[in-house]
Order: structure tokens, then sequence, then C-alpha cells
């Protein structure tokens, strides 16, 4: 009997830069998840992976393969993504970072979103990274956490602040919750 075709997370590489502009692209123009107003090139999503390599900061993406209840028939490469950048350009900020992870539409709820920020930390500890932040974006009124919370919270990030209406997207004011996660505490 054969058990359930596994997802693959792996680095990025230089020919997702495409498919991850596409994932990423959707999330800028259609929701408040991301505060980008434009989305990123193919061109620059390349610069980026690039630079995350030069950091030796993770910049990964996670495959769904053909046979995977979330996968169209073929599979589907590049199903999501999870990055991190220096979280402020000071050079104090050099052992922060922020993590940003998204997940495209026809893969949500096949568990990417929890795979990729797992190995996105596990990664992180074998670097000098001591912190890692999360800026998530709610709505003022919302009465439930956002899919993003809730995943950040599970995989022991707390919720250090809220800045209320500090973003305006799509004709809405929008509350950032700060999150963080010390991945050498005690040291």
């Amino acid at each position: 009997m054969t058990g359930p075709v596994a997802i693959t997370v792996r680095p990025a590489e230089d020919d997702d830069a495409s498919r991850i502009a596409d994932v990423f692209g959707g999330y800028v123009l259609a929701s408040i998840a991301t505060f980008v107003e434009d989305p990123p090139s193919e061109a620059t999503w390349r610069e980026r992976i690039a630079a995350a390599r030069e950091r030796k900061l993770p910049f990964l993406v996670a495959d769904l393969p053909a046979g995977h209840p979330n996968a169209p028939r073929g599979g589907l490469r590049v199903a999501g993504f999870a990055v991190c950048a220096q979280f402020r350009p000071h050079a104090a900020y050099r052992y922060t970072v922020e993590d940003s992870v998204y997940i495209a539409p026809e893969a949500t709820g096949a568990g990417l979103g929890g795979r990729l920020l797992t190995t996105l930390v596990d990664d992180l500890a074998h670097t000098d990274v001591r912190q890692v932040v999360a800026v998530i974006a709610t709505l003022p009124d919302a009465r439930h956490d956002t899919p993003s919370i809730v995943l950040h919270r599970r995989l022991g990030f707390d919720v250090v602040g809220r800045m209320p209406a500090v973003g305006y997207k799509q004709g809405q004011w929008v509350d950032t919750v700060i999150m963080q996660k010390d991945l050498r505490p005690g040291t």
C-alpha cells in the first residue's frame, strides 16, 4: 500500500522566479496580505533569490507532486514559497529577519504553509540569525485570527504588538500584528 505523496520543500532556483512572481502578484492585486501595490517582476524575484543565496538565508519553495490530493494532474511546481529578509536596513538588526510565506490559491489547505515555515525556521537555526519577525496584515475588526497568525502561533511565535491602521489598501485601513520567535532563547 502506498502512503500519501509528499510535499517537496527545496531551495528556490532562478527558474522558479516566474512562478513566484505569479503567486505573489495575486496577493498584491487581490488581497491585503501584503502592502506591496505593484507586483514585482520576474527579474526582481531572480535578484531576491540571488540575494538570499548570497546572504546564506533560506528562500524556499514547495512543490506538490502529481498524485498529491491538492495537486493538478501533472503536479504543481512552486505551489508556495517562504523567504526571509533583514528586518530593517540598520546594521544593529543584522541578526533579525522578517519572514514571508505565500501559498498559491489553488494549493491552500495542503499544509504547505506549515511545511515551508517550519523548514525556514529550522534552516535559520543554522545561521547567525537570532530573531524572526512576522508582520501580518489583518482587518481592524477581525473576530478571528488570520491563517497566518494561527500558523505562526502554532510554530512558537508570540504576538509582541499590533499597529492599528498603518496600511491603506483596497479601500480600507489595515492593521498589522507583529509576531516574533527567538531562535536562541536564554542566550
